[in-house]
């Protein structure tokens, strides 16, 4: 196995795990719509390529499928939402 290969995999795992806490189906289109954003070219191809079904933990896993497929995810939301001017409890933090 390549280091390469190991690294986009180590990769691909940790952008998922960032993701877990906003749930199975919302994780996997995070972390595919941040692949498709940030990885280049080279990278994706190498991890089509690679068995990462077997390879990679089930939300990165699931994002490599979504974007082998040829989708291509809309930004996803913030993972927090500030009131906006006006609204209650807003604040003058910036």
């Amino acid at each position: 196995m390549s280091d390469m290969i190991e690294r986009l995999r180590r990769m691909a795992n940790q952008i998922a795990k960032n993701f877990v806490a906003i749930g199975h189906d919302k994780a996997v289109l995070a972390t595919a719509n941040h692949i498709d954003q940030f990885w280049d070219p080279r990278m994706k191809a190498a991890i089509f390529a690679d068995d990462y079904r077997n390879t990679l933990d089930p939300i990165a896993a699931d994002a490599i499928a979504h974007l082998d497929e040829g989708n291509h995810p809309e930004p996803q939301t913030r993972a927090t939402q500030f009131s906006k001017p006006g609204e209650l409890h807003n604040s003058d933090a910036g």
